[in-house]
């Protein structure tokens, strides 16, 4: 029985091993390790892929958030408007900052915050909205930015699984004020460690950006903020050059994987839910996930790995129901889409190499179950 992994990270670097090693080791010997001209070069050449005249690297997409609203002098009195359905940093970014997450319930089709909902959350101290394109899937941002634009709020966009997605042909990071991407080995662009960046057009908050992550410098020794340590290393940004040419490619694989689960799941047993792709959208499939009947996710979940196929799941809770936002005064009940659909997600093996024969092994594991 082959084990099929939810992603393999080792399979990956096997097609760039010469390119990757090269490059690592031309860094090792330059002596730069902190900044530097190939950190440059990757921040200018992502630049021209997001199409956006400025990239602020960082250490994690945590930090690309972080820095993000700290750019925009959001904190104390202040929200923002985001998803509930979510890994927790693009929550605790806002609360690290003195700002107070609101949350808004999310469609159940593209496991994306619905932009419907957005005028009924905004108040006076609303300063921004974190539209979280989840999974690979874009947000309908025509519709984000209008209401955006018409209340004269900032958009932040969290493209952590989503790099290389597009909305109308334009690629996701370039709508808002600014778009923050992780780099974290598991997603469509992956380092090997922690990374980050942040976008923008806006020439003034890619400066405020940079000072903040050199602890609030511009001049060695001169600190105008309370700033922090984010840089990305000179070893990540090379290694990121090299997966950045790859990248549509492999974000093209990812879309063929898709289709075929597509087509093989097609006749499935009643009480699974395929994801969706909306015209409009260019989805890059950081995840491909299903949703079950309720009560029945959990044990697919252990037949699969049964048959040796590890699934994951994101998320099983929403942050409006975690601990730590019980101050918030959210109750079990309030955004009942996401609180449904968190118990029914299953995201099955997904990565550029998964091969033909792995897909039919899923498939047929999952039309053999019950």
């Amino acid at each position: 029985m082959r084990k099929i992994p939810p992603v393999d990270l080792a399979r990956e670097y096997k097609k760039i091993e010469q390119e990757a090693n090269k490059a690592v080791l031309e860094v090792l010997s330059s002596g730069r390790y902190i900044n530097g001209p190939v950190v440059m070069q990757f921040e200018e050449e992502f630049s021209n892929y997001i199409g956006v005249p400025y990239t602020v690297s960082c250490a994690s997409g945590t930090d690309a958030l972080y820095l993000a609203l700290r750019s925009l002098k959001i904190g104390p009195g202040d929200e923002v408007i985001t998803s509930p359905f979510t890994f927790i940093a693009t929550a605790e970014v806002i609360t690290l900052t003195g700002a107070t997450p609101v949350f808004i319930d999310i469609k159940a089709e593209t496991f994306n915050l619905n932009p419907e909902l957005l005028e009924a959350a905004i108040t006076p101290k609303t300063k921004a909205i974190i539209p979280v394109h989840l999974y690979g899937q874009p947000v309908d941002m025509t519709r984000v930015m209008e209401i955006a634009e018409r209340h004269h709020l900032h958009v932040i966009e969290d493209c952590a699984q989503a790099t290389g997605a597009t909305w109308l042909g334009k690629r996701v990071g370039s709508f808002g004020a600014l778009g923050c991407f992780s780099f974290f080995p598991t997603k469509n662009l992956g380092s090997c460690g922690d990374g980050g960046a942040i976008t923008t057009h806006n020439l003034s908050l890619a400066q405020s950006i940079r000072m903040l992550k050199e602890h609030g410098s511009n001049k060695r020794y001169l600190h105008e903020e309370i700033g922090v340590n984010s840089r990305l290393d000179a070893l990540q940004a090379a290694i990121l050059r090299i997966k950045l040419s790859y990248l549509d490619s492999c974000n093209q694989a990812r879309c063929q994987i898709a289709a075929s689960y597509q087509k093989l799941l097609q006749y499935l047993p009643d009480g699974i839910i395929l994801p969706i792709d909306p015209s409009a959208g260019g989805h890059v499939w950081n995840q491909y996930t299903i949703r079950l009947v309720e009560g029945s996710r959990d044990k697919l979940r252990e037949y699969l790995e049964s048959k040796g196929i590890i699934s994951m799941v994101y998320y099983p809770i929403p942050l409006h129901l975690q601990p730590v936002y019980q101050n918030l005064g959210y109750q079990q009940g309030t955004l009942p889409i996401v609180e449904k659909v968190a118990h029914q997600v299953l995201s099955l093996p997904m990565f550029p190499g998964l091969l033909l024969e792995e897909q039919e092994q899923i498939v047929y594991a999952l039309k053999e179950w019950r």
